[in-house]
């Protein structure tokens, strides 16, 4: 399966440079760029890529913006953003991942993890700059007040299920921890989005961290 990308940021050089990277991989293509956010979301809307590249910094809709207008009412059949900016801020950062954006990526990552970003996308996982992870965790590795209150809704399962995936592990990553098939993994992602106000698997982590179930 080829996966369809596409590409917004307000610079010319750097959406042709991504073009460049992303068309000469063989599962992927760019079917469309952007110079804003209110024509990337237009251009999302009409086209259906799978994954979609956001700069943050952009005229009339930055990539924040333009992340929750075009996620607003998907239930997570929308496409996948990853934003990817110049910009190591904290604000930045959880702004996208509160947005909704499945990754964050600097523009300084490189060609791979730009590559290997929009595949995690495309297959629903997840991807941030190493650079930005540990000060992601850091941050929230101090537990909200209702903690233990809040985990309560899961079950044991599905919070093993959900500190593996706040320790960064895959699919088959955590089945083979728990022993049980890739498929029974998704069935308990399934559930877990459903009785979290999660709309992906970095929601998924922020949120392990922030209730304590990851120490």
């Amino acid at each position: 399966m080829v996966i369809r990308v596409l590409i917004a940021d307000d610079q010319e050089m750097v959406r042709a440079g991504f073009r460049a990277i992303i068309d000469a991989q063989p599962d992927m293509e760019v079917v469309a760029d952007a110079p804003d956010g209110v024509v990337a979301v237009a251009e999302a809307r009409r086209l259906r890529p799978d994954v979609c590249l956001f700069d943050i910094r952009m005229p009339r809709l930055d990539g924040l913006e333009a992340t929750r207008t075009l996620l607003a009412g998907a239930n997570g059949s929308g496409p996948r953003v990853v934003v990817v900016t110049t910009f190591d801020t904290d604000e930045y950062v959880y702004g996208a991942l509160r947005s909704g954006a499945t990754g964050f990526l600097l523009k300084d990552s490189g060609p791979t993890l730009l590559v290997e970003a929009v595949r995690a996308a495309a297959s629903g996982e997840s991807l941030v700059s190493p650079s930005v992870t540990v000060r992601l965790l850091e941050r929230l590795s101090e537990p909200v007040k209702d903690g233990p209150e809040a985990v309560r809704v899961l079950t044991e399962r599905e919070l093993d299920v959900v500190e593996l995936v706040a320790r960064g592990r895959t699919n088959a990553e955590i089945a083979g921890t728990l022993f049980v098939s890739v498929s029974t993994v998704k069935t308990h992602l399934e559930s877990v989005r459903a009785k979290l106000p999660a709309r992906n698997r970095v929601e998924i982590a922020a949120w392990a961290w922030e209730h304590g179930v990851v120490g």
